[in-house]
């Protein structure tokens, strides 16, 4: 999903935010459910005890008495009327008819099995009429001269019940407003209870991921030193085991890095004695073309094995890394190129030391002017300098790189096809040790062919 968080903390902490709130809603829907149902169910019971009183009030008095008393008792939220004509038996959906049904079971309960009523329950209408106006309570009716309830959205629970000299009295009661408003303290008690968990979750996902970012932490600067202490083997039973997997796996590359240097230390170091031993003999020859060219290969022997030794070296530097001013270190390196008939130009600065290790950088940029002097007879240093990184390009003004060659030159012994020669010399490995450095110190390296003719290569070290 493009909208999903890259992290892992965040994706655990949205599924689990995401269904505790699905969760709090459907519980917040079923809980007004049941307490619209048990305010209605509490409603109506309270209506049919009143109705039946008024009911056993009005039985032994006569039609005088009776309409004195329906004016006393007939006020919000009960209307009483000795007019109304018989409930008319009308179709109703199933949720009214249960309503009904128990709102008529209630009624009937408190009035005893042999009283004759009828019952409704309708939703959103005006009480019924009553005998004479309450000031504050009602208002005019269009039917005159009956006067009306406020007319106020809710339920109304509208009987008739028969007395025994057969007068209907019709009783409409509506639920009180105030009872179907918002529960708020409920809304308090989920809000609570929801800022709670989120707290509780964002702690437990953080203590569950933390260690996958000790371990990512451990990964990235393995490539930057080998023999970088173990990560501790704790947290989950899953993350340990990464952890006891990538500490094996972190203890053989050492061990074969080690070895293969090792192995190619003592070659070098055995070959140097024949070397030695063949640069003597050809001193003793008379011809003075074969001595020379046997001198040059011994030559290129020798800077092959040293290159190689350099590049084992640049893999696997146990030298520390310590602030250090990276333009003295490349004022050195231009006035010892100028030394030799280089020509190098300096341009930029830097605003403070950078972190690194002294003779690796200066193998690693030394590396780069003397590709550029020797391919493309000068070099230009840019140094470009922020909060972030420190950017330094070196330019030249040689033929450039065929454009798919460009990567393939960082290939250890790799040469471009005819570049091998007696002129340039040179193993294939300058551009390899530079890239190794630039990665030890988490850095980058690449090069790229200029608009005008030549090649930059670009180091990148992060600040």
């Amino acid at each position: 999903m493009r909208l999903a968080p890259r992290s892992l903390f965040s994706r655990l902490v949205l599924v689990l935010l995401g269904g505790l709130v699905v969760a709090q809603l459907l519980s917040f829907g079923i809980h007004m459910h049941e307490r619209g149902e048990a305010l209605s169910q509490a409603s109506g019971m309270q209506a049919a005890q009143r109705i039946a009183d008024i009911v056993n009030l009005l039985d032994p008095l006569d039609s005088a008495e009776r309409r004195r008393i329906v004016r006393v008792f007939s006020a919000p939220p009960l209307a009483i009327s000795l007019d109304q004509p018989p409930l008319h038996t009308r179709d109703r959906d199933a949720e009214d008819s249960a309503r009904s049904a128990l709102f008529g079971a209630m009624l009937r309960r408190f009035l005893g099995e042999g009283r004759p009523a009828a019952v409704a329950v309708r939703a959103g209408q005006a009480a019924a009429p009553m005998a004479r106006p309450m000031p504050g309570f009602m208002k005019p009716g269009p039917h005159a001269p009956w006067m009306h309830f406020e007319s106020e959205p809710g339920l109304s629970f509208v009987a008739q019940v028969r007395l025994n000299d057969e007068t209907l009295v019709t009783f409409d009661s509506r639920r009180p407003s105030q009872t179907a408003g918002w529960p708020y303290r409920l809304l308090l008690s989920l809000a609570v209870l929801l800022a709670a968990v989120i707290a509780v979750s964002l702690v437990a996902v953080r203590w569950a991921t933390r260690p996958l970012n000790a371990l990512a932490d451990a990964a990235d600067e393995l490539g930057k030193n080998i023999d970088r202490a173990p990560i501790p083997e704790e947290g989950p039973l899953e993350v340990a085991r990464a952890a006891r997997a990538f500490n094996t796996m972190q203890a053989r590359l050492a061990r074969n890095i080690h070895e293969r240097t090792a192995t190619l230390a003592a070659m070098s170091h055995d070959l140097k004695t024949p070397v030695t031993r063949l640069r003597l003999r050809a001193e003793l020859l008379d011809d003075g073309e074969l001595k020379k060219k046997i001198a040059q290969d011994l030559e290129e022997m020798e800077s092959m094995l040293h290159a190689t030794l350099d590049f084992m070296r640049g893999v696997e530097s146990s030298e520390q890394a310590r602030p250090l001013d990276l333009m003295a270190l490349l004022e050195s390196l231009q006035a010892d190129a100028e030394e030799v008939g280089g020509r190098v130009a300096l341009q930029g600065s830097t605003s403070r030391p950078c972190i690194g290790r002294p003779q690796a950088l200066k193998r690693c940029l030394g590396n780069l002017i003397d590709n550029a002097l020797k391919y493309g007879k000068s070099a230009t240093i840019l140094v470009e300098d922020d909060s972030n990184r420190l950017v330094i390009r070196v330019q030249d003004q040689g033929p450039g790189i065929p454009a798919q060659e460009l990567e393939r030159v960082f290939e250890p012994f790799y040469r471009i096809e005819g570049s091998r020669s007696r002129d340039t010399g040179g193993t294939g490995l300058g551009l390899s040790i530079a890239r190794n450095i630039a990665q030890l110190h988490g850095g980058t390296l690449s090069l790229r062919n200029i608009q005008n003719g030549g090649v930059e290569a670009v180091l990148t070290l992060p600040r």
